[in-house]
């Protein structure tokens, strides 16, 4: 056995790495990629279930999908052709993954019987296939003709809609170290949120801008990537006394009662009050709206917190309850409609917030409501003022 001074520091940093490497394993245990409850699977799946390509282990080997198989393996090879030598950059890959494995398995809220090599296989042909997927997206010009998801009319929206599902998650960081490994085409200067904005941007809600300033931001996963575009950046307002969810009234009656309403360009969820003035964002309903709220708030539903998205469908659910409610906010850019009827709206919102609970101990915005109701008995006092000085001047 070797006891020269170089062997025993190499041991001994060898065993400091070993220790470094479990800390981090255990400071990544938070989880963040969650099966959908199943109360939510059953008043809605099509909402939460991949039906085109399975990303991670939730829903890997389901037979309904194993026809987007080749493909992935196809945009894999594609991706690692491009490298000056395929074999290295795999093995390359291969060893990040190895190093990564149990940090990855730590992102997923539920154990699943995976042998290693099955698993970082797994992560190694989704996250290049995300990747291609991105990059393709981003410059036309490395598509072939024949490409199976390009060519193929209506594959594109499907597979980018089973991208953004909370069960159909890959860990960041796994998408993040392989893009740092596979060379990019020559004519792509992007980074990986870059390219991943310009992959979603028509699936986002609200200001454009705003999600774009937004959007390098820190997360656990795609779908946590879009949710930390849209979270307030307002403070919480703190409540002076309980706010029950039964104050809250739809948009056409709370004008009659002299609540005035403004499109304001800020983010999604900055919805303020003052001066009897309602401020809402502006909010795009498309055939992803649904998709993607739903699956936002499912995640959300799984942490401990605030709930500002929930919250924000039970909000709106109760301000757009009947067709009025949406005209009124449509004709004020609060809501941008695209090929939905006024109805159809209300039946979004309600279908949000199917089989929610807890709700009100969480409401993100009881502060504005609590502010309207006081705004509101103010303007009555008002009433009740005028009406008794009118009497009096009458009188005399």
């Amino acid at each position: 056995m070797d006891h020269s001074p170089v062997s025993i520091l190499a041991q001994g940093n060898k065993e400091l790495v070993s220790s470094i490497k479990e800390k981090f394993e255990a400071i990544s245990s938070l989880k963040s990629i969650y099966s959908v409850p199943k109360k939510f699977l059953e008043a809605n799946e099509k909402v939460y279930v991949p039906r085109t390509v399975s990303i991670g282990p939730l829903h890997h080997g389901k037979e309904i999908l194993n026809y987007m198989e080749d493909c992935k393996w196809h945009y894999l090879f594609t991706l690692l052709s491009r490298q000056p030598n395929l074999e290295a950059s795999l093995h390359e890959c291969v060893n990040a993954l190895s190093y990564l494995e149990n940090i990855a398995r730590n992102f997923y809220a539920e154990e699943f019987n995976l042998r290693s090599n099955k698993f970082i296989e797994m992560m190694l042909v989704d996250g290049c296939f995300i990747i291609e997927l991105f990059l393709k997206r981003a410059l036309k010009g490395i598509r072939r003709s024949g490409d199976p998801i390009y060519a193929t009319p209506g594959l594109f929206n499907n597979v980018r809609c089973d991208l953004i599902l909370l069960e159909n998650q890959l860990p960041l960081p796994i998408l993040q170290r392989l893009f740092k490994i596979v060379v990019t085409p020559m004519k792509c200067d992007l980074t990986l949120s870059e390219l991943a904005i310009h992959f979603f941007r028509n699936m986002l809600l609200g200001d454009k801008e705003i999600v774009n300033e937004k959007f390098n931001q820190e997360g656990y996963h795609l779908l946590d990537l879009i949710r930390q575009c849209y979270l307030p950046t307002f403070a919480r307002l703190q409540l002076k006394k309980h706010v029950s969810l039964d104050n809250l009234q739809c948009a056409t009656k709370l004008r009659k009662d002299g609540i005035k309403f403004a499109c304001s360009t800020r983010s999604l969820l900055d919805i303020k009050f003052a001066n009897g003035v309602l401020e809402i964002p502006p909010l795009t309903i498309h055939q992803y709206t649904e998709i993607l709220f739903s699956n936002l708030i499912a995640f959300e539903q799984q942490q401990n917190g605030p709930q500002p998205f929930t919250s924000y469908a039970f909000l709106m659910k109760d301000m757009v309850c009947n067709e009025s409610d949406v005209k009124l906010f449509r004709r004020l850019k609060i809501l941008i409609i695209d090929n939905f009827m006024e109805k159809d709206v209300c039946d979004i919102f309600k279908r949000l917030c199917k089989e929610m609970e807890h709700v009100e101990d969480n409401f993100y915005f009881a502060g504005q409501i609590e502010h309207i109701i006081e705004y509101k008995r103010s303007l009555s006092w008002k009433k009740i003022l005028n009406c008794n000085c009118l009497k009096t001047r009458t009188s005399t």
